[in-house]
Protein backbone atom coordinates (compact mmCIF):
# COMPACT_ATOMS: atom_id res chain seq x y z
CA UNK A 1 0.00 0.00 0.00
CA UNK A 2 1.86 3.54 -1.11
CA UNK A 3 0.26 6.61 1.35
CA UNK A 4 0.68 10.09 -0.47
CA UNK A 5 2.65 12.10 2.00
CA UNK A 6 1.93 15.99 2.10
CA UNK A 7 4.24 18.65 1.23
CA UNK A 8 5.29 20.62 4.35
CA UNK A 9 3.47 23.54 3.10
CA UNK A 10 0.26 21.61 3.12
CA UNK A 11 0.54 19.67 5.92
CA UNK A 12 1.24 22.89 7.82
CA UNK A 13 -1.69 24.57 6.45
CA UNK A 14 -4.08 21.66 6.82
CA UNK A 15 -2.95 21.64 10.54
CA UNK A 16 -3.80 25.01 11.12
CA UNK A 17 -7.53 24.36 9.49
CA UNK A 18 -7.61 21.69 12.32
CA UNK A 19 -6.34 24.28 14.73
CA UNK A 20 -8.88 26.45 13.99
CA UNK A 21 -12.00 24.11 13.67
CA UNK A 22 -11.06 22.67 16.77
CA UNK A 23 -10.94 26.24 18.78
CA UNK A 24 -14.39 27.33 16.92
CA UNK A 25 -15.76 23.76 18.46
CA UNK A 26 -14.26 24.17 21.94
CA UNK A 27 -15.86 27.80 21.96
CA UNK A 28 -19.64 26.74 20.59
CA UNK A 29 -19.23 24.13 23.54
CA UNK A 30 -18.68 26.69 25.94
CA UNK A 31 -20.94 29.13 24.68
CA UNK A 32 -23.91 26.31 24.95
CA UNK A 33 -22.76 25.55 28.54
CA UNK A 34 -21.90 29.45 30.00
CA UNK A 35 -24.27 31.97 29.15
CA UNK A 36 -21.61 34.76 29.55
CA UNK A 37 -19.36 32.87 26.98
CA UNK A 38 -22.61 32.94 25.15
CA UNK A 39 -22.91 37.01 25.29
CA UNK A 40 -19.47 36.93 24.07
CA UNK A 41 -20.34 35.06 20.75
CA UNK A 42 -23.14 36.54 19.72
CA UNK A 43 -22.16 40.33 20.92
CA UNK A 44 -18.27 40.26 20.06
CA UNK A 45 -18.40 43.88 20.86
CA UNK A 46 -19.18 43.14 25.08
CA UNK A 47 -16.79 43.84 27.79
CA UNK A 48 -17.71 42.15 30.78
CA UNK A 49 -18.03 43.85 33.96
CA UNK A 50 -18.69 42.54 37.52
CA UNK A 51 -22.47 43.24 37.29
CA UNK A 52 -22.37 41.49 34.49
CA UNK A 53 -20.67 38.35 35.54
CA UNK A 54 -23.49 38.69 38.58
CA UNK A 55 -26.47 38.79 36.55
CA UNK A 56 -25.48 35.85 34.43
CA UNK A 57 -24.46 33.73 37.51
CA UNK A 58 -27.84 34.39 38.28
CA UNK A 59 -29.76 33.87 35.00
CA UNK A 60 -27.42 30.33 34.58
CA UNK A 61 -29.18 29.40 38.25
CA UNK A 62 -32.59 29.87 36.74
CA UNK A 63 -31.69 27.97 33.67
CA UNK A 64 -30.10 24.81 36.15
CA UNK A 65 -33.74 24.99 38.33
CA UNK A 66 -31.91 26.44 40.84
CA UNK A 67 -33.53 29.55 41.10
CA UNK A 68 -37.12 30.10 40.56
CA UNK A 69 -37.78 33.66 41.20
CA UNK A 70 -35.27 36.60 39.88
CA UNK A 71 -35.34 40.25 39.73
CA UNK A 72 -32.81 41.99 38.63
CA UNK A 73 -32.97 46.08 39.84
CA UNK A 74 -29.79 48.28 37.55
CA UNK A 75 -30.17 51.65 36.42
CA UNK A 76 -30.47 52.36 32.76
CA UNK A 77 -28.34 51.50 30.14
CA UNK A 78 -26.56 48.63 32.28
CA UNK A 79 -27.59 45.79 29.98
CA UNK A 80 -30.48 44.28 32.20
CA UNK A 81 -32.69 44.45 28.84
CA UNK A 82 -30.24 42.76 26.85
CA UNK A 83 -29.43 39.51 28.71
CA UNK A 84 -32.93 39.34 30.25
CA UNK A 85 -35.53 39.40 27.56
CA UNK A 86 -32.96 39.03 24.59
CA UNK A 87 -29.89 36.73 24.82
CA UNK A 88 -31.24 34.92 27.67
CA UNK A 89 -34.00 33.38 25.84
CA UNK A 90 -32.41 33.06 22.60
CA UNK A 91 -29.34 30.80 25.01
CA UNK A 92 -32.40 28.80 26.67
CA UNK A 93 -34.06 28.23 23.84
CA UNK A 94 -31.12 26.57 22.02
CA UNK A 95 -30.23 24.73 25.15
CA UNK A 96 -33.97 23.44 25.84
CA UNK A 97 -36.53 23.66 22.50
CA UNK A 98 -39.43 22.26 24.24
CA UNK A 99 -39.29 25.17 26.95
CA UNK A 100 -42.14 27.72 26.38
CA UNK A 101 -41.01 31.11 27.87
CA UNK A 102 -43.56 34.19 28.27
CA UNK A 103 -42.48 37.69 28.06
CA UNK A 104 -44.18 40.18 29.67
CA UNK A 105 -43.53 44.10 29.49
CA UNK A 106 -45.03 47.23 30.15
CA UNK A 107 -46.12 47.47 26.74
CA UNK A 108 -47.37 45.06 24.14
CA UNK A 109 -44.90 46.60 21.53
CA UNK A 110 -41.99 46.15 23.57
CA UNK A 111 -42.75 42.86 24.00
CA UNK A 112 -43.05 42.24 19.99
CA UNK A 113 -39.74 43.96 19.97
CA UNK A 114 -37.84 41.50 22.01
CA UNK A 115 -39.43 38.68 20.33
CA UNK A 116 -38.88 39.88 17.49
CA UNK A 117 -34.80 40.55 18.47
CA UNK A 118 -34.53 37.01 19.90
CA UNK A 119 -36.36 35.38 16.47
CA UNK A 120 -33.52 37.59 14.70
CA UNK A 121 -30.88 36.54 16.63
CA UNK A 122 -31.85 33.10 16.12
CA UNK A 123 -31.88 33.09 12.37
CA UNK A 124 -28.13 34.13 12.56
CA UNK A 125 -24.92 31.77 10.85
CA UNK A 126 -23.34 32.40 14.40
CA UNK A 127 -26.44 31.20 16.34
CA UNK A 128 -26.82 28.44 14.25
CA UNK A 129 -23.21 27.77 14.79
CA UNK A 130 -24.02 26.78 17.91
CA UNK A 131 -27.28 25.35 18.55
CA UNK A 132 -29.57 23.20 15.80
CA UNK A 133 -32.26 24.68 16.80
CA UNK A 134 -34.55 26.15 13.74
CA UNK A 135 -37.63 28.65 13.45
CA UNK A 136 -40.24 27.12 11.75
CA UNK A 137 -40.69 29.25 8.24
CA UNK A 138 -44.41 29.36 8.34
CA UNK A 139 -44.70 30.88 12.26
CA UNK A 140 -43.60 33.88 13.69
CA UNK A 141 -42.71 32.35 16.37
CA UNK A 142 -42.39 28.47 16.00
CA UNK A 143 -39.53 26.34 16.15
CA UNK A 144 -38.08 23.19 14.87
CA UNK A 145 -35.94 21.19 15.87
CA UNK A 146 -35.67 17.91 13.55
CA UNK A 147 -38.60 16.72 12.87
CA UNK A 148 -40.46 18.13 16.32
CA UNK A 149 -42.43 21.56 15.89
CA UNK A 150 -43.79 24.00 18.87
CA UNK A 151 -45.40 27.23 18.51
Amino acid sequence: MVTKSLAPDEALKRYAQLLERAAGLEKRDKAKANFLDFVKLMWPAFIAGRHHRIVAEKLERVARGELKRLIINMPPRHTKSEFASYLFPAWMIGRRPDLKIMQATHTADLSVRFGRKVKNLMETKDYQGIFDVKLRSDSKAGLSVGDRQWW
